[in-house]
């Protein structure tokens, strides 16, 4: 069991200068908990901000120099051995059906965080007598021994093609070769050469908004801003838009496409009417537009029923012909303009967020498919018709928080490649590979930036080099931060070799000894 709870930061700032220290806080811990343990610090509630290791637990009791959660009905006291900044991880990753907290995290560093769980690597031992032959005989030969899935991806393929021996060992020869060619040098500066690689092409790249996927009606981002929305991990792209397929059944019929479109296109009373302030008898009147409701299906009464959603006490409706007029109780000129705001804003259909759907045939001309403006993936999900294996958006924060982290990997890579390879740069994937592995390693999608990667190196001297120097090295002078002088950066402000390619081998010279 771990423990979790709310604090504020002028507490946080205590146990880092105070550590190791007693920690007094008001909720009983009542199982037994194996020592040592961690525990996790929220500031807002929604996410996990700080990580303490608890080596002692036992009932409060008024001590000198203690730190104290609040003052009132202290329960426990926590020993904490230390504590560590950690990015924020949502509440929801340590929570179980019965309530209690899941430990998802196994093993910190500073800006690194591992999920519990193993990759389970086949070992020689475990593999059949076919492929331990297969892998023998390789080494053998070539004298490269290739990784288990290999092996056997190529008894897959020499099963299901029924090769011959010769046409076998001429696709063992060339897999061999491919490989050969993909190996990475030992201390090669793979990060150096992934950043090259990807931004000599972005100097290129144009600054333009583009037609959607052949719909002239919408404009999506692409080139030079669309490649630096992916790398800064924006919460919101600036255009997000969202390619919906439908099911068997659905996606053949025009049809039924445009009524799972009128399902999905966000409709406020805004879009089918106006909405005026009278000042004169202090009210609110909707004018609606009957050529538009008909459009949008929509009728008077879903206008009154959507009103019931405003979280105002005592509002009165009042229809007068075609006009619907809105009073409050005890009204001001500011309470009017709240609530002329409030009515304009209010959803009648469709899902939050999209407020276009356009239906076009696919470029492959088999099916109908409903291109939206505005994204929200979670909804759309939802509807029966939509098929969500084949769903997509553009939204890359959206992903990790629906489908998880590794389907957000996923989004980094195919939306990075292909705004380049529309611009007709091409860049090999394993360096946009990289650069999503290093954006969502820790869990969540981090910006490379000062307020993500960049700015969680576990060097002091290379976060000093990057951003706000005075900064990086008072905070670390005040927590008594070591450098191991471990990167790039770090090495060259000391003067001192890389330990990169030549800089990575030592040679000590051992003379041989004289003969008397």
């Amino acid at each position: 069991m771990n423990l979790l709870w709310k604090d504020k930061i002028k507490n946080i700032d205590k146990i880092k200068l105070n550590a190791p220290v007693y920690y007094a806080v008001d909720f009983e811990i009542k199982k037994d908990i194996e020592l040592p343990t961690y525990g996790y610090i929220t500031l807002k509630g929604s996410e996990a901000n700080y990580r303490v290791k608890i080596s002692e637990i036992r009932p409060y009791e008024n001590m000198k120099g203690i730190v104290k959660k609040t003052t009132k009905k202290l329960k426990t006291l926590l020993k904490i051995e230390e504590i560590q900044d950690i990015s924020a991880i949502p509440i929801s990753e340590f929570k179980r059906e019965d309530g209690t907290y899941l430990k998802r995290i196994t093993k910190f560093s500073y800006g690194t965080l591992e999920e519990q769980g193993e990759i389970k690597i086949k070992k020689f031992e475990e593999m059949s007598n076919e492929e331990k032959k297969l892998m023998e005989d390789i080494e053998k030969k070539y004298g490269v021994r290739l990784p288990y899935s290999i092996i056997q991806k190529l008894l897959n393929a020499k099963e299901e093609f029924s090769l011959k021996k010769s046409e076998f060992n001429k696709v063992v020869e060339r897999t061999v070769e491919v490989y050969k060619k993909r190996e990475v040098d030992p201390y090669e500066a793979v990060g150096i050469v992934a950043a090259q690689s990807i931004g000599e092409p972005g100097t290129q790249m144009t600054l333009r908004t583009f037609h959607y996927a052949g719909v002239a009606e919408m404009n999506v981002t692409l080139g030079l801003p669309r490649l630096i929305e992916i790398v800064d991990a924006r919460s919101m792209p600036s255009t997000p838009v969202m390619q919906i397929h439908l099911k068997e059944g659905v996606r053949e019929d025009e049809d039924k496409v445009k009524e799972v479109a009128k399902k999905i296109e966000s409709t406020n009373i805004i879009d089918i009417g106006n909405v005026v302030t009278n000042i004169a008898d202090m009210s609110v009147v909707i004018v609606p537009d009957k050529k538009k409701m008909e459009n949008r299906g929509i009728k008077k009464e879903d206008i009154v029923e959507s009103l019931s959603k405003l979280k105002l006490q005592k509002l009165t409706v009042e229809i007068e012909d075609d006009r619907i007029k809105l009073k409050l109780p005890e009204p001001s000129y500011k309470k009017l303009y709240q609530l002329t705001e409030s009515v304009k804003s209010l959803t009648l259909r469709g899902i939050k967020g999209i407020s276009r759907a356009i239906v076009r045939k696919s470029q492959d001309n088999r099916e109908w498919v409903i291109y939206t403006q505005g994204s929200n993936l979670k909804d759309v999900l939802d509807i029966e018709e939509v098929d969500g294996a084949r769903t997509r958006t553009n939204n890359i924060i959206e992903i990790a928080d629906v489908l998880g982290i590794e389907a957000a990997r996923n989004a980094i890579m195919e939306e990075a490649i292909n705004t380049l390879q529309q611009q007709g740069l091409n860049v090999d994937m394993r360096h946009i590979m990289l650069v999503a592995d290093i954006m969502t390693y820790n869990g969540s999608v981090e910006a490379i930036g000062r307020h993500g990667i960049a700015g969680e190196k576990e060097s002091v001297l290379a976060r000093a080099a990057f951003e706000i120097t005075a900064k990086h090295l008072l905070t670390a002078g005040v927590l008594g931060e070591e450098d191991k002088l471990r990167g790039v950066a770090e090495n060259i402000i000391v003067g001192q070799p890389v330990t990169l390619g030549t800089g990575a081998v030592t040679l000590i010279y051992k003379p041989k000894k004289e003969v008397r």
